[in-house]
């Protein structure tokens, strides 16, 4: 059964992430919520980077839900949750998976959505159990970078991605787009639910990115490990061939980057 999401829509926010999340901390999320701003002003990426958001340039959303599972068993939700973005771009643009896979999107570890090597889309995930048999309450926020603007990549200080690279900006629909993620986003909840991530493991590698390619993980300005990047495993671990072996590596709070 689909998951019936309360929509919300509002011109700007700090943060739709945070605005859930304030919900949460004060007992006042009940039913699965998809809470969507034209504009953020201090919109979270990932390890506590800004996220940038410009009205009909970028589509910002959050949604909430209540998880079943523990925040243990949920491992590997942030990969899965790409799959979504991509299956929902796929749908939203009428552009076959395959045809998008040849267009150079695909996936970073953990939670980064590529198109040609530059970032098109993130995904922030923040929540839990405020105590014990509460359910476990999940605030994921998605950013999609629509159109190109120099204002956008100087901000960033780097090149970046948007939809209109592949698809004629024109036809895209921000509503439509936002819909049809949320449709794919219900989907892999329900089988994560079921299954967590080994459901999605072959899939997501499938449109890793830098699979195969030489990488270094970084904490910062610390090297940590280089080699060969091997997918993920069953819990959505990374994996990197190493000259002392495979490694695994667990903690989102690093930086994965290619040097070939």
């Amino acid at each position: 059964m689909a998951i019936n999401w309360i929509l919300e829509r509002v011109e700007e926010s700090t943060s739709t992430n945070e605005d859930l999340m304030s919900r949460w901390r004060t007992n006042k999320l009940w039913d699965p919520i998809a809470r969507l701003a034209q504009k953020q002003t201090a919109g979270k990426g990932r390890m506590g980077r800004s996220w940038i958001s410009y009205p009909n340039r970028t589509l910002t959303f959050s949604i909430a839900y209540p998880f079943k599972k523990s925040i243990q068993e949920l491992s590997g939700l942030s990969l899965a949750i790409g799959l979504a973005v991509i299956n929902g771009i796929s749908n939203a643009t009428h552009i076959p998976l395959e045809e998008l896979h040849h267009k150079g999107l695909g996936l970073k570890w953990p939670n980064d959505v590529l198109l040609k090597n530059n970032k098109l889309a993130g995904v922030l995930i923040e929540g839990g159990q405020l105590k014990p048999g509460d359910p476990t309450w999940l605030i994921i926020g998605v950013g999609i970078n629509l159109s190109k603007s120099l204002d956008l990549e100087h901000q960033i200080g780097g090149k970046v991605s948007c939809l209109d690279d592949i698809v004629a900006s024109q036809v895209l629909s921000s509503d439509i787009i936002w819909l049809e993620i949320l449709k794919e986003l219900g989907l892999v909840i329900e089988e994560f639910e079921k299954s967590s991530f080994q459901a999605f493991q072959n899939l997501w590698n499938h449109w890793d990115t830098y699979q195969d390619k030489v990488c270094q993980i970084r904490q910062e300005d610390t090297l940590l490990l280089e080699g060969i990047e091997k997918g993920v495993d069953k819990n959505g671990v990374l994996l990197i061939e190493t000259s002392a072996g495979l490694k695994k590596v667990i903690s989102g709070d690093v930086s994965l980057r290619v040097i070939s």
